[in-house]
């Protein structure tokens, strides 16, 4: 079980965000959205933290700082934008993250296995191209 919640909590967060997302007024600037969006996470994250660490202290964690969280935060944004942009431009939900999923993949075997020495193996090949016949069927 400790390994499926993680999971779990993944993609019952990405279907809210997705529904929140699309859910955005068309007539309201993406960014302007995200501050708020950012604002609610850093809140959250700060009252998790300290749910989970009883006594503890957001100053000595952030002395262990690397540019890793910076980097990612910058990346959240361009995720963020890029749906929000998305959803703005007239994608359907049930296909703009499938879409991106799939590229995702193809991209993700490449770092994995350039960065990371993950093996390339036939399976993850094959699941791949079963993820990019997967997109030529949701254009037709």
């Amino acid at each position: 079980m400790s390994a499926i919640w993680p999971i779990a909590l993944v993609v019952v967060s990405n279907i809210l965000y997705q529904i929140c997302a699309k859910s955005v007024p068309r007539e309201m600037d993406a960014m302007a959205s995200l501050t708020v969006t950012y604002l609610v996470g850093a809140v959250c994250s700060a009252v998790m933290f300290f749910v989970l660490n009883p006594g503890g202290s957001l100053l000595r964690e952030y002395g262990k700082l690397n540019m890793a969280p910076m980097l990612l935060g910058i990346s959240v944004v361009g995720l963020e934008a890029g749906f929000l942009y998305a959803y703005k431009a007239g994608w359907p939900v049930s296909t703009a993250s499938i879409v991106q999923s799939a590229f995702l993949s193809l991209a993700l075997l490449v770092v994995g296995a350039l960065l990371y020495q993950e093996a390339v193996t036939p399976s993850k090949v094959l699941g791949v191209v079963i993820c990019l016949v997967g997109l030529y069927f949701l254009s037709k």
